[in-house]
């Protein structure tokens, strides 16, 4: 990101329609740029400092959205100055929050060309806006995974659900609906190996993404070398296990896999069928993405591709569907609608990074490069590349009922091996239970649901 040093002249005078900005929250204290500088003179860090409070940083996010928006390139660039000083990449988890929302700013105002005049900073800055997201080994992957909740938690449920639901069942066929490459099967496979009356066989089929861009975390390994892993993984716990890759991709609702799995089930209807879905189903467009009729070849202006693939897997009579995905909501349309909701939820991955990795580790710079791609999705892109549209779990419950499922809520037994999991992190992790759903929560605040479902 292209930055302005403090020794640099400050910008022209702040626009009419941006006075104040978010200083108006509190009138009764002076401020720096209610009024401009001196011409020529740096801006001190005691000045900046009025600014660095969360919820002005968030302001200033909203009022330079609403400026690139309106093609005000004079007032964003403005604020892109105040924020360049105020949020610098390596500062403190608000500050580098604030970063990563500035940066995917200046890319869409370098995607939608909204600002001709903020071309020229984004060009100068394309080498830093690139996102490096790493790729790992299996084993880099798994370790990483371990550090935080934010995956075993939907792990350590749905793993306990499955296991109750496949009792004494002799062959199982789970579909891995999940973006960390099958990272939750080995302790499955483990969990299922150790059943009093012996393994299942094991049929295991996952999705290989062929159009939408595959979010974070990334693998530097073919799936079938991974499912050749597995499989090897699943004879030495004396489990028959099958694994099967299938081309498809959630931008059509997993057609190509629905269909492969409809074929299967006649020919294969004496096992049980398992749906895992872990944080894939929100890449599935909704309702607001305009090109869905264009792209599906349909007229219905009403069309949905979340609703057509949840009744598809009804259809398939699964034993159980377990759902787990972050409780946010990504999917306005309003940018700085969209912003906020991010803004006010995306703080957490930065707030609890500094509990589990320190300070200019390769891991933490991983890590928080996954996080600044999701920001970038939700702000910067528009239409099938915006593909981070997560949906608050009371949503996502009102779609399965609609689509013939009813909840199977978690025993006893499962929220007492959550909290056991939890018990390994960070004291400001929790577990509350809402309604049947499990929720992972952060300092009280809604992190990740879990839920399961059967057919009515």
């Amino acid at each position: 990101m292209t930055q302005f040093t403090r020794s640099a002249p400050p910008p022209p005078p702040l626009h009419p329609n941006g006075v104040g900005l978010c200083l108006a929250m509190d009138a009764s204290k002076p401020s720096l740029y209610r009024s401009r500088p001196w011409p020529g003179l740096p801006v001190s860090s005691e000045s900046l400092g009025s600014l660095n409070s969360v919820n002005c940083m968030e302001q200033l996010l909203v009022q330079c959205a609403n400026a690139i928006e309106s093609n005000d390139a004079t007032l964003a660039q403005q604020i892109l100055w105040v924020l360049n000083n105020i949020a610098p990449p390596d500062g403190d988890s608000n500050q580098r929050l604030t970063s990563a929302f500035l940066r995917a700013l200046i890319a869409r105002a370098s995607k939608t060309g909204s600002c001709k005049m903020l071309t020229a900073v984004a060009a100068r800055a394309d080498a830093d806006l690139a996102l490096h997201v790493h790729r790992f080994s299996v084993i880099d992957l798994a370790s990483f995974i371990d550090l935080t909740p934010w995956h075993r938690f939907g792990y350590t449920a749905a793993n306990a659900a499955i296991a109750e639901a496949v009792e004494g069942v002799p062959a199982i066929h789970i579909v891995d609906l999940t973006t960390t490459h099958c990272m939750q099967m080995p302790t499955l496979i483990d969990l299922l190996a150790n059943r009093p009356e012996g393994p299942p066989l094991i049929r295991l089929t996952v999705p290989s993404l062929t159009t939408t861009a595959p979010p974070p975390p990334m693998l530097d390994m073919s799936y079938d070398e991974l499912g050749s892993r597995l499989v090897n993984f699943a004879r030495s716990r004396n489990v028959a296990m099958e694994f099967m890759v299938i081309p498809s991709d959630p931008s059509d609702a997993f057609d190509s896999l629905i269909e492969q799995l409809r074929v299967q089930r006649l020919v294969s209807e004496d096992e049980v069928v398992i749906v895992n879905c872990q944080m894939l189903l929100h890449y599935i467009p909704e309702e607001t993405v305009g090109a869905i009729a264009t792209t599906m070849s349909v007229n219905s202006p009403t069309l949905s591709l979340r609703k057509m693939f949840l009744e598809a897997l009804r259809g398939l009579e699964p034993t159980l569907v377990t759902v787990v995905d972050e409780d946010a909501d990504f999917t306005e349309s309003d940018l700085v609608g969209r912003l906020r909701s991010a803004f006010n939820y995306l703080w957490i991955p930065y707030d609890t990074v500094d509990t589990f990795l320190p300070r200019g580790s390769e891991r933490r710079r991983w890590y928080e490069a996954g996080v600044r791609w999701k920001i970038e999705n939700v702000i910067a892109q528009e239409g099938l590349q915006r593909v981070e549209r997560v949906e608050p779990k009371g949503r996502w419950a009102q779609r399965m009922r609609a689509a013939g499922f009813r909840s199977a809520g978690f025993t006893e037994e499962a929220a007492a091996e959550v909290k056991s999991m939890l018990d390994e992190h960070a004291a400001g992790w929790g577990l509350k239970k809402e309604e049947e759903e499990l929720v992972l929560t952060w300092k009280g605040h809604n992190v990740v649901f879990a839920a399961a479902w059967v057919p009515c």
